[in-house]
């Protein structure tokens, strides 16, 4: 298997492991030490605090999924548009497009960027 192959795999891996929300599974994907910066605040969060957002995003948008719309593999990572679709408890159905820049290490997630438009993520928070 080559690296490009490799690292595809893994972010397929990935993406299946948010699906499920297992926070112990999505950990094993980052280094001890990764941050998660997004556009909107120019905040890097922790693992810790992104392991916060993923259990509140289960709660509140349990019925969700990931449309890959586009992924091109690095040499260190991958780049990735999205869009997160589900429908919330309340039966209004979200969709949040976004694009990550996925950067690794040693094998595991040291930095993902996220690029999305917060009014659409206001759905959720409203739910």
């Amino acid at each position: 298997m080559t690296h490009h192959a490799d690292i595809a795999a893994f972010s397929d891996r990935f993406l299946a492991a948010l699906e499920h929300a297992s926070p112990d599974e999505v950990r094993a994907f980052y280094t001890p030490d990764a941050r998660f910066w997004h556009n909107f605040d120019g905040h890097a969060q922790t693992v810790d605090e992104n392991m916060k957002v993923l259990a509140w995003m289960v709660r509140k948008f349990p019925d969700r999924r990931y449309r890959l719309v586009r992924r091109e593999i690095l040499t260190d990572g991958w780049v990735q548009q999205h869009v997160l679709e589900g429908r919330l408890p309340n039966g209004t159905d979200v969709a949040m497009h976004a694009c990550c820049i996925v950067t690794m290490r040693d094998g595991r997630i040291s930095r993902i960027e996220e690029y999305l438009d917060p009014a659409q993520a206001a759905a959720i928070r409203s739910a």
